[in-house]
């Protein structure tokens, strides 16, 4: 369902890759300074968040920077709890500690998720008090459709949000936390000998992209929360279910181009939908997996190991024949990838 006055424009957007149209999941684009709504699909289906939740862990972070119960300079222990957790991670031994500031830096541009059980329990003292304090949180939020089970997003049935909570979400980080923004917008990071990159391919892409946070478990496909500015205007948006982190970055694309391209006669018309106002959907779904149409080594729908499979045999009966003809040249490249 396509929700508001902008479904016909929307629909005569051209969201295409190579031709071909791009059909994804729960998807919003919004200005954050007064919440207004320029254009929704399906934003109260239910989701899983996956890395997405470190949106709100973060800005936890930030809340108790702010109260003074952290500082950007003090240290914090690496736990079983966190040295336990699959990647994407540090991995940093039980003797470990690392700044707030490098924390950071690791939960947003990394997406680490044992750095993520770090900052809960440097916050929180336990896991369980920390998700309680999200939850409350996103109650305080208006994330009405939003349940925490953990703070970094791995896979938890019962760990669900939709595109229009996550706005909600998002412009709080914005708005309460504008001395923090710069972690969002970062390429890459130092954390002591180790260096870390982003995997937001929008700030390297789109003209005017300033963060935020992408995410991806199997059962929720590729998403991502993307802010960018332009003249002095912010357009945010959601993008959640995309079969591939490359597709992910162009539906972004296509929808914050949309969103800058429409502000002005959304404007005209006086459209008053707000991420706040905007009638909740009578059909709104229930939570889905997509992870039959992800493309990912982890989800096993076998598509690209299959193509891998492919490759490697023509190389090796290419490297074979050259040998037959007398090449010493018989080594065959393997492939490897991560979504």
């Amino acid at each position: 369902m396509r929700t508001g006055f902008l479904s016909a424009a929307v629909s005569a957007l051209t969201l295409l890759v190579g031709g071909t149209a791009l059909a994804g999941g729960p998807a919003l684009v919004f200005d954050p300074a007064d919440g207004r709504v320029l254009y929704a699909e399906d934003a109260d289906d239910h989701w899983h968040p996956a890395s997405l939740t470190k949106i709100m862990t973060a800005y936890l972070t930030f809340e108790a920077l702010k109260s003074g119960k952290l500082t950007l300079e003090q240290r914090i222990p690496y736990s079983e709890r966190a040295q336990s957790q699959p990647p994407s991670k540090l991995g940093l031994n039980l003797t470990a500690t690392l700044t707030i500031d490098q924390a950071l830096k690791a939960l947003i541009i990394k997406s680490a998720n044992d750095v993520a059980i770090m900052l809960a329990e440097a916050i929180g003292g336990t896991q369980p008090e920390f998700v309680a304090h999200m939850n409350q949180t996103a109650q305080r939020l208006g994330m009405t459709r939003t349940t925490f089970v953990n703070p970094n997003g791995l896979p938890a049935f019962e760990q669900v949000t939709t595109a229009r909570d996550l706005a909600k979400l998002a412009r709080a980080v914005i708005n309460d936390f504008p001395e923090y923004m710069s972690y969002w917008s970062m390429f890459d990071a130092k954390i002591g000998k180790i260096h870390i990159g982003t995997h937001n391919g929008l700030l390297r892409t789109f003209d005017g992209a300033d963060g935020m946070k992408t995410g991806f478990i199997c059962d929720s496909g590729f998403n991502v929360v993307a802010s960018a500015t332009r003249d002095g205007r912010r357009i945010m948006a959601v993008v959640l279910g995309e079969p591939t982190g490359k597709q992910r970055t162009i539906r972004a694309a296509n929808l914050l181009e949309h969103g800058f391209e429409s502000y002005a006669w959304k404007q005209l018309f006086n459209h008053s939908d707000t991420i706040d106002a905007m009638p909740i959907a009578a059909d709104a779904k229930a939570v889905t997996s997509v992870r039959n149409a992800v493309l990912s080594f982890e989800c096993g729908t076998g598509v690209r190991k299959k193509t891998i499979k492919k490759k490697k045999s023509q190389s090796a009966n290419a490297a074979a024949e050259r040998k037959v003809e007398g090449s010493a040249d018989t080594k065959v490249d393997g492939a490897s990838g991560s979504p």
